[in-house]
């Protein structure tokens, strides 16, 4: 626990005022869905912040609870350790330990999970268990062509890491960097061919779970293909 006289009066009083602020906001318990580069990233800490959720990302989660050797977190490191999958009681078992924290008190954006329908079902009778539920699904809907196109086009000058897209934000000579005129590089996971098993993975495993909430009613379809301010408001309006 941190010592809050060496905490300044100024941070002090800013998360009071965040917390009162957080006070008024109403619970929001919510699954993000979308294919890689659909822009869940991008908004993700805007609603997070504008709703006071904690945001629970699985993978980070189960491998902070196998550092902090936390009951579940042992066994899952048990199964790793045997090459197996960690089972999906587990996983729900680790954000149901989560959502005990301070900062999931107002809710939380869940995101990579749930993946599969019996994941979702998991999900449910847990949160049943807790007396609440999941309020929204914001499914970031894009055309795979223009996440091909979105993706593909990106290069990176590898040590800056300054980034470049051939048509959205183009280097001044073809493929290489503004600054050092150094060759560019594009990532494994940017190419056509990664994309397309990524995709195809993605819409074989989610669209099932999305028929799932869509029956609960719960599904808001987000054009994650506008540009990221107009997808905020998007939100927004899926939310209010």
């Amino acid at each position: 626990m941190a010592n809050l006289d060496d905490v300044a009066s100024v941070d002090l009083m800013t998360e009071i005022l965040r917390r009162l602020k957080c006070q008024s906001k109403p619970d929001k318990r919510l699954i993000l869905v979308g294919p890689p580069g659909s822009g869940k990233g991008t908004q993700s800490p805007i609603i997070k912040d504008e709703y006071c959720l904690c945001h629970l990302a699985t993978g980070d989660m189960l491998r902070a609870a196998v550092a902090a050797k936390t009951p579940l977190g042992i066994k899952a490191k048990e199964a790793m350790e045997k090459g197996e999958l960690v089972t999906d009681d587990l996983v729900v078992g680790i954000i149901d330990d989560a959502l005990k924290k301070p900062s999931c008190q107002k809710g939380f954006i869940l995101d990579g999970f749930p993946r599969t329908v019996v994941q979702a079902e998991k999900l449910d009778e847990m949160l049943q268990n807790r007396g609440v539920k999941v309020d929204k699904v914001l499914n970031f809907a894009i055309d795979d062509v223009i996440l091909e196109e979105r993706i593909t086009g990106r290069w990176i000058h590898p040590s800056s890491g300054r980034s470049y897209h051939t048509k959205f934000a183009p280097p001044k000579a073809p493929g290489f960097d503004d600054v050092t005129g150094e060759p560019l590089i594009q990532r494994k996971d940017d190419t056509a061919a990664v994309l397309k098993s990524r995709l195809e993975s993605f819409h074989k495993q989610t669209e099932p779970v999305i028929d799932y909430y869509k029956k609960k009613g719960i599904v808001a379809n987000l054009p994650a293909e506008k540009p990221p301010q107009e997808v905020t408001s998007e939100v927004k309006k899926a939310l209010s």
